[in-house]
């Protein structure tokens, strides 16, 4: 597998006019964006192949979202430089030190480094152990026994909504062999792999059983603390979401209860948005998901009891590419993907995850 995704970027390099921009035809090519044509051995309405491991892993990519890569306090910048701005805390010096390992008390001087890390591919699924990713394979042929609902509709005629959620790692950079060292991947994976599946966690379902797990839910899933949100909906919107009032996810909703339970399941692409933001809440709140901005994460990324969100930006892989730009966490629909839906074939989303990654490049 990685030889082809290696191929595949020599492809790019060679007939691109720039191996950093997104193919300009990508958001019109039928190809890319009708994935779930049902052409895959596995493909189905139920269980489309969203098409990862073709050429939508290059063209379908928005590369230009890396930048600014910051290098010893210097800046890249390709593409729309208002688009393309750090968190308001990442790190601002040039110079850093840190050691090989953190047993090793000698500190080696080096380079301070920043960019926008293409890191985790997020599923949203109908149906339970339904992986677009890996061409519409389901993962388990039943969910007997599981715990877990089958199905995205609690039922005909009702506003509610309810997915199944994927996390996987997806290093692009890594895979490409992109990466300048091993400093800069703060969690060490070198390949695809599943993290998490909400499947198999009973508080994903169940808003009773996920209070017993995050007591803060009553401090936050009331009227008082939802209204607060407007404001950061409109930082969001307007500007980046505000990382202080970490239980709300802006224009999409409340990050509580962190099930993915949804009273309002209207627009499917903001239902899915705001279940992907849940579930990065969801990881963090347990101890899963680290913090990669700021001088502090420079030698070691720490976990991080909650979410970071001007750490992160998202980009739709699936069912309609977003491949020249991606958006906060929050940031209105209407500005980025309302329409990114395909009645039945294109009713399951994919995200690619950015991550903010502040790293030491050592010398030697």
């Amino acid at each position: 597998m990685k030889a082809l995704i290696r191929y595949l970027a020599i492809v790019m390099l060679v007939y691109s006019h720039s191996a950093y921009a997104a193919d300009p035809d990508t958001e019109s090519n039928p190809d890319i964006q009708n994935a779930a044509s049902g052409e895959g051995s596995n493909a189905s309405a139920a269980c489309p192949d969203a098409e990862v491991f073709g050429s939508k892993l290059i063209t379908g990519v928005c590369w230009d979202c890396i930048f600014p890569i910051s290098l010893a306090g210097g800046k890249i910048r390709a593409g729309d430089s208002v688009e393309q701005q750090p968190p308001e805390d990442a790190n601002t010096q040039s110079t850093c030190s840190c050691p090989k390992n953190p047993h090793d008390p000698i500190a080696i001087p080096g380079l301070s480094v920043s960019f926008w890390e293409p890191a985790r591919v997020i599923e949203v699924v109908r149906a339970p152990f339904c992986s677009p990713t890996l061409a519409g394979t389901k993962l388990k042929d039943t969910w007997r026994g599981m715990g877990v609902r089958s199905s995205a509709q609690d039922g005909k005629g009702t506003n509610k909504a309810f997915y199944q959620m994927h996390y996987m790692a997806f290093p692009l950079l890594a895979i490409l062999d992109m990466l300048l060292d091993a400093s800069c991947n703060p969690d060490g994976y070198m390949d695809f792999d599943l993290m998490y599946l909400t499947e198999f966690d009973p508080t994903w379902g169940n808003d009773e059983m996920a209070l017993a797990v995050n007591f803060e839910t009553v401090l936050f899933a009331n009227p008082v603390a939802l209204a607060a949100c407007a404001v950061d909906a409109t930082a969001a919107t307007a500007g980046r979401p505000l990382k202080s009032m970490f239980w709300c996810a802006g224009a999409w909703g409340s990050m509580y209860p962190m099930t993915g339970n949804v009273a309002q399941g209207r627009s499917p692409v903001r239902t899915s948005s705001l279940l992907s933001a849940r579930m990065l809440g969801k990881l963090h709140r347990l101890g899963l998901a680290r913090k990669t901005v700021g001088a502090e994460t420079l030698c070691r990324a720490p976990f991080h009891p909650t979410i970071h969100k001007t750490q992160y930006k998202l980009s739709m892989l699936y069912p309609v590419v977003e491949a020249k730009k991606n958006h906060w966490i929050g940031q209105h629909t209407f500005t980025w993907g309302e329409w990114r839906t395909i009645p039945a074939v294109g009713e399951d989303y994919l995200y690619m995850l950015y991550r903010y990654n502040d790293c030491c490049f050592r010398i030697f």
